[in-house]
């Protein structure tokens, strides 16, 4: 009896507790962007602005508008 009591609690007290956290969302995050500092010319090549983004320490690099810019990424 006292076996089946404090496995009755032990339930109740999870099923409180994961009604308590509720359904999880999984968030994306945002990203932030800063034109290079180092990359020199038009952006032609997105594995170049990437590789110069990288040494600025951000984790990516895209060309980017009409006069094709380099435009350093990271997560906010």
């Amino acid at each position: 009896m006292a076996n089946s009591m404090r496995l009755f609690a032990t339930m109740l007290l999870l099923a409180m507790l994961v009604m308590a956290i509720g359904p999880m969302r999984i968030v994306e995050a945002r990203t932030c962007e800063s034109q290079s500092h180092r990359f020199k010319g038009p952006c032609v090549s997105e594995k170049n602005c990437a590789s110069v983004c990288e040494t600025e320490g951000f984790s990516g690099g895209d060309c980017r508008g009409l006069r094709r810019r380099c435009f350093c990424t990271r997560p906010c």
